[in-house]
C-alpha cells in the first residue's frame, strides 16, 4: 500500500512540523503514542529558513512515513517581520502582540494540514502550540484550537459523515522549561530544532529575538544542554 493512502497497522496522524522545538516535541509525543507520522512543513518564504532544514532532520529522526514540504509564499502578503522588510525586535518580550506575528498563520497552516489529513484517513492532527511561554500570538490560544476543531468537522466530508477530527495540542499549557524536559525524556536532541527568528549570515541563532530568549530561558530552567550556537547573549 502506498504512503499516500491509509496505513493498515498504525493510525495515521499529520504533524505540523515547523522545525522548531515545540513542533519537534509534539511530533515525538505522536511517535510515542504509536501514530504513523505524516509530517507537513510549510515553506512560507520566511526569513528564518534554517527551520526548513531542521524540519527535514527531525522528520527523519521521528521516522515519518512521509514528509511534505509545501511551498506557500506569504511574502506576497507581508505584514510580519518574518515575511516583510521589518526589523525583528531584539529588546525582549512585551505585553503587545509582536511584529513577528504572521497574520492568521496557524489558521492557514491547520487548514492545509486538514486538507492532507482527510484523504489519508488521519483524524489526529498534532500542532506544537502553547499558551504559556510564547510571544502572545492569538492563534496559539486554546480558544482558537477549539474553534478550529469545530470548523474541521463542519468543513469536511469526513465531518459530515460523522467522523470528527482531533487537534492534538500536547504542549498547550506547558512552559518552555517543561517542553525542554519532555524533549529530553523523549530522547530528542534540542539542537536538531531551530527557534531563531533572525539568524546571522553565518547561520548562528541571533540569541536576542523573542524566540531565542524563550528557548534559552526554558533550557536553563530545565537544566537541559542545548548545543545551539548563539551570536549574542541578552544583557537582562
Amino acid at each position: 500500500m502506498s504512503d499516500h493512502t491509509k496505513t493498515e497497522t498504525r493510525r495515521n496522524a499529520v504533524v505540523l512540523l515547523s522545525g522548531g522545538l515545540d513542533s519537534m516535541v509534539a511530533g515525538g509525543i505522536a511517535r510515542e503514542q504509536g501514530f504513523a507520522i505524516n509530517a507537513l512543513t510549510i515553506d512560507y518564504n520566511q526569513r528564518h529558513r534554517c527551520e526548513i532544514e531542521a524540519a527535514k532532520t527531525i522528520a527523519k529522526e521521528l521516522g515519518a512515513v512521509r514528509h511534505v514540504i509545501l511551498p506557500l509564499d506569504l511574502r506576497q502578503f507581508g505584514g510580519s517581520a518574518l515575511t516583510d522588510d521589518i526589523a525583528v525586535p531584539k529588546t525582549g518580550l512585551t505585553d503587545d502582540i509582536p511584529v513577528t506575528y504572521v497574520p492568521a498563520r496557524n489558521l492557514i497552516f491547520l487548514s492545509l494540514t486538514l486538507g492532507w489529513a482527510e484523504p489519508i484517513g488521519a483524524h489526529d492532527i498534532f500542532i506544537g502550540v502553547n499558551a504559556l511561554d510564547y510571544s502572545g500570538y492569538p492563534d496559539c490560544r486554546p480558544e482558537f484550537i477549539a474553534s478550529f476543531t469545530d470548523t474541521a468537522t463542519l468543513a469536511t466530508k469526513e465531518g459530515a459523515q460523522g467522523h470528527s477530527f482531533t487537534i492534538q495540542t500536547p504542549l498547550q499549557f506547558w512552559g518552555k522549561a517543561r517542553i525542554a524536559q519532555e524533549c529530553q525524556r523523549l530522547g530528542l536532541d534540542p539542537a536538531m530544532s531551530w527557534s531563531c527568528y533572525d539568524p546571522t549570515p553565518e547561520g548562528m541563532a541571533c540569541g536576542l529575538c523573542d524566540s531565542c530568549r524563550l528557548r534559552r530561558k526554558g533550557m536553563e530552567e530545565a537544566g537541559v544542554v542545548d548545543r545551539t550556537e548563539y551570536a549574542a547573549t541578552p544583557a537582562d
